[in-house]
């Protein structure tokens, strides 16, 4: 069959990278594609936000299904303008990616169908918001203060703020200062929950749920978990902390009442459910949905899949998931992402990357691109995150160590990483 990936980033790489070596594959095409994924698909230069051309290109090209990476177009309306022309698609409708197009949405859900997550409210005028945080100030007595942007901006719409000041800082930054635009025309202001954080997976057809595997990201830009949160510093799979036990409880408890919330709501979600979690004390809460995979951690669950990912994806379209399994290695996949100088505010752009070649020969290590292009034979720096060195190995410490080997065999003076991914997988534990 004729497939299309939609995306231009590492995780779209690692779904390419995946999907070319099913036999269902016939033709791959990647819109808009980067240096990385033109050595496994077509790529054709229609930007990922372009719905009315990425159903023009599907079309033209006689696509059969088109498998959608980020979450704006998904949140734009590409699902319904696909099956609408005929075509199928891996990825939910404008109304089922509310669950990460609006917070708001998100933790009005919750509340109504008894999930767990953080107390909190919604605001859209700053008075309010400022009584409130004042108000809720006695009630969490000193802890931070978490204030979100209720609709997309690019992962780094949450702020945690130390004190109430800030807090109010914030708020009047996103409603009257206009920080993220339309996105912070409303806000989200909740509870800081304490505990470790998991990313949580899950296939979904509208009704039945299939769990993949659990992942942690590291988000801050800075080793030791310092600077601003990014889109993601590296990932890894396995992630210890979720133990059987716990994913239970997040299946129970969260991910399945979602899946029957939304159907319920007249919105039923196929696709990817990807679930922020804060491990607390009192069990797992949800932090926050995504409609799409995870950005690295999408690059650790290919490199572990054993199974043909393209029946899986085609399983949620058809609403076919009831008795679908996967297969997955028990290694550890982790990857680290190497990201351009200045990143995340101001990333330099057009910088030659050498010894590329050189990093994919390191043992069970396989480069994924996220912001490159080609000029002739040279790769150049195109984006922030620049490049995935991911690993596999029978352990995290091996894993980790074939990735910095990669890490260190790339010739680029003007990228960065961070040097301690996977740290709380190799921290003791009590």
């Amino acid at each position: 069959m004729r497939i299309m990936v939609v995306g231009n980033g590492g995780r779209e790489h690692a779904l390419c990278w995946a999907i070319s070596a099913s036999p269902l594959c016939d033709r791959l095409i990647c819109a808009p594609g980067n240096a990385g994924i033109a050595e496994v698909a077509e790529c054709v230069a229609v930007g990922q936000e372009d719905v009315v051309g990425l159903v023009d290109l599907a079309k033209r090209e006689a696509i059969d299904f088109v498998v959608v990476g980020p979450e704006m177009p998904l949140v734009a309306g590409l699902a319904d303008r696909l099956v609408e022309a005929g075509i199928k698609v891996f990825g939910p409708s404008a109304a089922a990616a509310r669950l990460e197009g609006s917070k708001g949405f998100t933790k009005d859900l919750c509340r109504k169908y008894g999930i767990p997550t953080a107390t909190y409210e919604r605001f859209t005028e700053t008075g309010a918001a400022e009584a409130y945080i004042r108000r809720q100030g006695n009630v969490w007595k000193g802890a931070p203060i978490v204030v979100k942007a209720d609709g997309l901006a690019a992962g780094k719409g949450v702020i945690i703020a130390k004190d109430e000041n800030e807090a109010i800082a914030a708020t009047k930054d996103m409603l009257a200062g206009n920080r993220f635009g339309a996105a912070g025309s409303s806000v989200v202001i909740e509870e800081f929950m304490e505990g470790e954080e998991a990313s949580f997976f899950a296939l979904v057809d509208g009704e039945h749920v299939l769990p993949l595997v659990a992942a942690q990201d590291h988000k801050r830009v800075g080793d030791g978990d310092v600077g601003p949160n990014t889109g993601g510093m590296g990932a890894y799979s396995p992630a210890p902390c979720v133990t059987p036990e716990i994913a239970k409880r997040v299946m129970d408890e969260i991910i399945l009442p979602t899946v029957r919330a939304m159907k319920a709501e007249g919105a039923p979600f196929r696709g990817v459910l990807f679930a922020g979690l804060m491990l607390t004390k009192g069990g797992p809460k949800l932090i926050e949905y995504n409609c799409r995979f995870g950005d690295p951690e999408c690059q650790v669950l290919m490199m572990r899949l054993k199974s043909d990912i393209v029946p899986a994806l085609l399983a949620c379209a058809d609403g076919a998931l009831a008795h679908f399994d996967l297969r997955w290695h028990e290694e550890t996949a982790l990857t680290v992402v190497m990201a351009a100088r200045g990143y995340p505010d101001n990333p330099l752009r057009g910088t030659e990357i050498r010894g590329l070649e050189a990093a994919g020969k390191v043992e069970g290590v396989t480069v994924f691109h996220a912001g490159t292009k080609r000029d002739g034979a040279r790769v150049l720096a195109n984006g922030g995150r620049v490049l995935n060195i991911t690993a596999m190995a029978p352990t995290v410490e091996e894993a980790r160590r074939r990735a910095y080997a990669a890490v260190d065999a790339v010739d680029w003076p003007e990228g960065f990483c961070r040097r301690d991914i996977a740290w709380r997988a190799l921290a003791p534990r009590g």
